[in-house]
């Protein structure tokens, strides 16, 4: 077993924090690792749309609204306070660039694939190494496109770097 699932994530990367799945699923989620004291990296969001670090907070704040989550303002500030963000094209080496600087003396990151495509391609800053990779995608379209997500990040990944979750 490698170290990237021995060793604790030193900080978190949400691709496609913009969207649907963040809001309904992973800003309650990290609320809730926050209030139990379970959260402990610093957090970098990424995706394509032009928001501002208080806009990504804003929405955090709606999404937990949305929700029917009591907020309990210290746990919102302690959480807002982790994030960062950073706007940029999935295809582009710039973004992993940025990345990587953004993540520099932290080399065991969990990057958590929140997009549709699978076009991440987090080896483009060298950032690989030591990381896990969490893919969150529905596996059930057809045999091609489960057979490319399945094996797909062998290319750069060793099996025990790569977690799956069918997203239902």
């Amino acid at each position: 077993m490698t170290e990237a699932l021995t060793a604790a994530a030193d900080a978190l990367v949400i691709f496609g924090i913009s969207g649907d799945l963040a809001r309904k699923m992973t800003f309650p989620a990290l609320y809730g690792l926050e209030a139990a004291g379970r959260l402990d990296c610093p957090i970098i969001g990424v995706a394509k749309d032009d928001w501002s670090a208080a806009h990504l907070v804003g929405s955090i704040r709606d999404a937990l609204k949305v929700a029917g989550q009591r907020v309990e303002e210290k746990v919102f500030d302690r959480l807002a306070a982790r994030f960062t963000y950073l706007q940029g094209d999935f295809d582009d080496s710039d973004t992993y660039d940025e990345l990587a600087r953004r993540l520099k003396g932290r080399p065991r990151p969990l990057f958590y694939l929140e997009i549709l495509d699978a076009a991440v391609d987090t080896e483009q800053g060298g950032l690989t190494a030591k990381a896990t990779v969490m893919s969150e995608k529905p596996f059930n379209h057809d045999l091609p496109s489960a057979w490319v997500l399945n094996n797909g990040p062998h290319q750069v990944l060793s099996e025990d770097q790569i977690l799956r979750i069918d997203h239902f």
